[in-house]
């Protein structure tokens, strides 16, 4: 191990005994290390929100809160940071199940400076490691959303083209031409709009994957997004023959989000509402409220989607095979998206449906204060938890 790396990874001890912390800060910092030692997890932990270290060390029997308590928290600071726990021979059994609940190894008392030395040494290993992968799957994905950033631009353009020139030729045969040619020409206008149906949502979920998309945090209202929503649906629901109705309350409190992401994923689950409906059918959008969250649910009364494929319907390019479905168009990508803008607004999507009866998607997001404004939303508001 290279000197710059002992020196770059800072370590905490915490531990209620002051002969066993005295003795670990002495070993490790023979060795180096960057040590800061503690006698109780809670004064440990404001240490560990303040530094993120790579690697702690914690005894797992101390007064008030144990070392599984301090790993959990810990964990949910950083799940990155590598923990390895002290033990006597005596709790060796719960030292595993510290494992199990995301420690990285453990040491029985009583232990010698050099079989502390040898263990950390492997703990700070394990985390440059993750921290390498981390950083190699972060280059990774953003090459993958250049290629398709670039390859996506690339197509559209020609695309375009070709649609225009089919418009075009389509004009010009005039009324003379076999009614065959005319329906080949426009089956090729649909396929073509379809490809570009497939880019834009290909370039959104790009977006959406890099943090590009849900880039607000502010108040928004849902009865006048939905009210947007329903209003820009008008001309597929006569097409349809399918009603849309909102029991969206006006004094529904805001939620906080990113107005134009929010309206692509409501805009989605109504378009799906509505092609995936039966003659006559409904697409109706409800709302509920706890003392957090707020949860917009869009039921319609359409072909159900059955139990195998539920598990499925959030995954990429998963189209549900089966009865109505084949007279639907799409790209496989409208829920994926709308997964992926629920969470990165720190909330969720779920699905209920049963085949032939219709299906429910219930949006969660933090609920904000219902009486600020959203021009007037506080800069320091929390926004993702704690």
């Amino acid at each position: 191990m290279s000197a710059q790396l002992v020196e770059q990874t800072p370590i905490i001890v915490i531990d209620d005994d002051e002969t066993m912390r005295r003795a670990c800060g002495a070993a490790l910092g023979r060795a180096g290390y960057q040590v800061e030692t503690f006698a109780d997890g809670p004064s440990g932990l404001k240490r560990i929100e303040q530094v993120r270290p790579g690697l702690i060390v914690v005894d797992l029997k101390m007064p008030g809160m144990g070392g599984m308590e301090v790993i959990d928290h810990a964990k949910e600071i950083d799940r990155d940071m590598v923990v390895i726990v002290i033990t006597g021979f005596a709790t060796v059994s719960t030292a595993v199940e510290a494992m199990k609940a995301g420690a990285y190894d453990f040491i029985p008392k009583p232990f010698t400076a050099e079989e502390l030395r040898v263990i950390i040494a492997r703990g700070v290993e394990r985390h440059r490691l993750a921290l390498e992968a981390k950083r190699l799957r972060a280059e990774k994905e953003a090459q993958a959303r250049k290629f398709v950033t670039f390859v996506s631009h690339q197509l559209q353009s020609p695309l375009g083209a070709v649609r225009q020139y089919l418009d075009v030729l389509l004009h010009l045969m005039g009324d003379d031409v076999p009614e065959q040619q005319r329906t080949w020409i426009r089956r090729s206008s649909n396929k073509i709009n379809q490809m570009n149906a497939i880019i834009r949502d290909w370039l959104t979920l790009s977006k959406v994957e890099a943090g590009q998309l849900a880039t607000q945090r502010c108040l928004v209202r849902w009865p006048e997004l939905v009210a947007e929503v329903l209003e820009g649906h008008a001309l597929a629901t006569e097409a349809k023959q399918v009603t849309l109705h909102s029991e969206v309350p006006e004094n529904l409190p805001p939620v906080i989000g990113d107005p134009p992401a929010l309206k692509m994923l409501l805009s989605n689950l109504v378009s799906n509402g509505i092609e995936y409906n039966r003659a006559g059918g409904r697409v109706t959008i409800r709302a509920a409220v706890d003392t957090r969250t707020v949860s917009l649910l869009v039921s319609d009364t359409g072909v159900g989607i059955a139990p195998e494929h539920q598990d499925h319907v959030f995954e990429e390019f998963y189209r549900v095979v089966g009865e109505g479905a084949e007279r639907t168009s799409g790209t496989g990508m409208g829920l994926p998206i709308c997964r992926k803008i629920a969470e990165e607004l720190d909330g969720e999507i779920t699905l209920t449906s049963r085949p032939g009866q219709g299906s429910t998607f219930t949006v969660v997001l933090p609920r904000g204060p219902a009486d600020t404004p959203a021009e007037e939303f506080p800069d320091d508001v929390p926004i993702g938890g704690a």
